[in-house]
């Protein structure tokens, strides 16, 4: 018996590679608004019994994650045997702590709200907190796109590399980047000053007369990956490159990416980058092989731990 395959509207690029790399037929789903703006969902062909799959990015707007929910509920009654939750891009992410008086912890809300609608396992890709896999009391695999981005940027031939941490936070992620791509490692000392806000302080390491990538797991309004850039080139760098896992894109994010020194950029297929916020130095790679690979394993009960092998 073969997994059952569906995608959500968030990402059915993804969800139809994903299906083209397992040579499977995506499920066949029926999903809609009504004119209120109420989600509509049926699955329109038998999944008793099924080890059923459902694809969906929690990226912007909201009703992506509605959606989820009410694609989940539908295959619990409708007898699914298991339901897993594939979130190649796991909103929320970031509000994943109380850091101020009277706020909620949204990473936590948003697990308890999966679990609630039938979740019984969840794939994710490159969590902004890893921490967050504790919120769930459920098997939750935690994949990479480490593999898919090292092959890409070692393909851009770079010499003379230093892979530059654009804050504190996304040092481990760089220094792994570093060791796969025997580089030298550099660091931004950032201060935010309010949320979507940044501003470079200090760079610590040596950038002059090299070529510099900046790493980092997603890249939003881009505030903090262009400041990095600048830093960069004033300090005498050769050139300055980027990579990360998901291109939320956000705000002024392609103007701010298209006017900064920034020579190419890598991005994966994580979250859809429409067309109106791509611009020239844009490359996307997909991960599909990544998730399609775990799908495959887990649905014949075998072991992942494989695909974090580089």
């Amino acid at each position: 018996m073969q997994p059952k395959i569906f995608s959500g509207r968030a990402n059915p690029m993804l969800g139809k590679a994903i299906s083209d790399f397992l040579e499977l037929e995506s499920g066949a789903i029926t999903l809609k608004d009504f004119s209120d703006g109420e989600i509509y969902v049926r699955y329109d062909e038998n999944i008793r019994g099924e080890d059923v799959f459902i694809i969906q990015s929690l990226a912007p707007p909201a009703d992506n994650f509605m959606e989820l929910l009410l694609m989940m509920d539908a295959a619990k009654r409708a007898s699914a045997k298991r339901v897993t939750a594939v979130l190649p891009y796991y909103g929320y992410a970031r509000q994943d702590r109380k850091d101020q008086p009277r706020v909620p912890i949204s990473a936590k809300l948003v697990a308890d709200m999966m679990v609630a609608a039938g979740a019984d396992r969840v794939i994710t890709m490159d969590l902004h907190s890893s921490q967050i896999q504790g919120y769930f009391n459920i098997p939750f695999d935690h994949l990479y796109s480490k593999k898919v981005l090292v092959n890409a940027i070692k393909e851009m031939g770079l010499e003379n590399l230093t892979v530059l941490a654009p804050d504190i936070g996304s040092v481990p992620l760089s220094r792994s980047y570093a060791k796969q791509l025997d580089a030298t490692l550099a660091i931004i000392d950032k201060r935010r000053p309010e949320p979507n806000r940044a501003e470079v302080m200090n760079l610590i390491g040596e950038v002059e007369g090299k070529n510099v990538l900046i790493m980092d797991d997603m890249t939003d309004t881009a505030g903090t990956m262009t400041n990095a850039a600048f830093a960069s080139m004033e300090r005498g760098a050769l050139g300055v490159y980027s990579a990360c896992t998901h291109g939320v894109l956000s705000g002024d994010a392609t103007k701010r990416l298209s006017n900064s020194p920034i020579k190419h950029m890598i991005v994966t297929d994580t979250i859809t980058v429409p067309v109106e916020k791509q611009f020239e130095n844009l490359e996307i790679i997909s991960v599909a092989s990544v998730f399609g690979e775990a799908i495959r394993r887990i649905h014949n009960e075998e072991s992942i731990s494989v695909l974090f092998n580089l």
